[in-house]
């Protein structure tokens, strides 16, 4: 029989019935008053999910696309800005900059260690002219399993006083705690098919007051990505260009499952996730990529070291219809990564560890005692 795929991936991340039961409905015109009666609820509830009385402006764009329009619509050729780099978005970021024609400085940390915050820091102190523009932060650094210490390197960058904050929370936002308007974060961009639990297509930038003031200078090339136009027509409750009607039908019920499961408890599930994956991965004797103080609350990263890590997704996929992802650049092939975003609960977890298990004593791989992985999952659940 066609079993139930399951994802756990870092994105696409599962899709709730509900929210593909409304994007089954018929579309309806984008210009009508019922549609602007949908997005004057998205935008309220987009918020409230960023924490901010700031624009949230919603693209039809992949979360590349949102961190693209974040970087274009507020900086000028020649622009000095700093990049964190330690895993594949990061660098990915560094080579926006780049093709913009921007001055690209990358402070690095090695792919599955969080960025050295000191680095930001003395980096911003010794500006005192003031030329650094920019700092880009991916929170939430999914190639690795990495959370990096986003609120230290606001704190650095708050201290310089002029230079713009922009952040990847891709796949943080709607997992973990992101203050947007009490850290005075300045663009933040995220894609719906993480935590906001529905598929891919739209993007989101959360613009500040300061940032809208670079805007009026910046001198980027811009034209459907200009944020100045989903601004204003933002302001009527419309879109400057056709939206996937559809998405934001489910959006709107995503929102509201969100909201009624509330942001507290939002990051406390996925902090239990994290939490129990990682406890199930050390008791089956895997090595974890990423440290414990700086786990990302979206996936975790196994760097298996007697086993082959392609041979696990493998089995997992053919035996169990359960979907891991893989490494990447120059991890390809030597980890795998185990997802915990968005519409994802407790029994999920059980449900892969168990298969992972199997899939490990299928491959030969007995370093572990028969259901360790599950107890150490379900310990971490039960007391959570």
């Amino acid at each position: 029989m066609d079993n139930k795929l399951m994802l756990m991936i870092p994105g696409p991340t599962p899709v709730p019935e509900q929210v593909l039961l409304a994007m089954a409905k018929h579309p309806m015109g984008h210009r009508s008053g019922d549609f602007s009666e949908i997005m004057a609820e998205v935008t309220q509830n987009l918020k409230w999910l960023h924490q901010t009385q700031n624009d949230v402006l919603i693209l039809t764009a992949s979360g590349t696309g949102a961190m693209e329009a974040g970087i274009i619509n507020f900086l000028s050729p020649g622009d000095r800005i700093l990049v964190g780099c330690n895993g594949k978005f990061g660098d990915r970021w560094a080579e926006v900059g780049q093709a913009y024609g921007l001055q690209v400085e990358k402070i690095t940390a090695e792919w599955g260690k969080p960025l050295d915050t000191e680095q930001f820091r003395e980096k911003l102190e010794t500006d005192t002219e003031k030329t650094i523009k920019a700092v880009i932060v991916t929170h939430s650094e999914t190639s690795t399993g990495v959370l990096n210490d986003l609120e230290t390197i606001n704190r650095s960058v708050k201290a310089h006083g002029e230079t713009l904050i922009m952040v990847d929370t891709v796949t943080s936002l709607g997992a973990v705690n992101v203050p947007v308007d009490e850290w005075g974060l300045d663009v933040v961009g995220s894609g719906s098919q993480k935590g906001y639990m529905i598929p891919p297509g739209l993007g989101f930038v959360s613009v500040s007051s300061k940032a809208w003031q670079a805007y009026a200078t910046a001198k980027l090339p811009r034209y459907y990505l200009d944020l100045g136009k989903y601004k204003k027509d933002a302001a009527k409750n419309t879109t400057p260009f056709t939206p996937p009607v559809n998405m934001f039908f489910g959006l709107q019920v995503a929102l509201r499952m969100m909201q009624a499961e509330g942001l507290e408890n939002i990051f406390a599930r996925h902090q239990r996730l994290t939490a129990a994956t990682r406890a199930a991965v050390k008791a089956l004797g895997l090595p974890l990529l990423a440290p414990d103080n700086a786990a990302s609350p979206a996936i975790t990263s196994v760097i298996p070291d007697t086993i082959d890590a392609e041979k696990v997704r493998s089995v997992m996929k053919k035996r169990f219809d359960i979907a891991l992802a893989g490494g990447q650049d120059h991890l390809k092939g030597k980890i795998f990564r185990i997802g915990h975003l968005g519409f994802v609960c407790d029994r999920d977890i059980l449900a892969a560890i168990s298969a992972l298990e199997a899939s490990l004593l299928e491959l030969g791989y007995d370093r572990f005692s028969p259901g360790a992985g599950v107890s150490a999952a379900a310990k971490v659940i039960a007391n959570a």
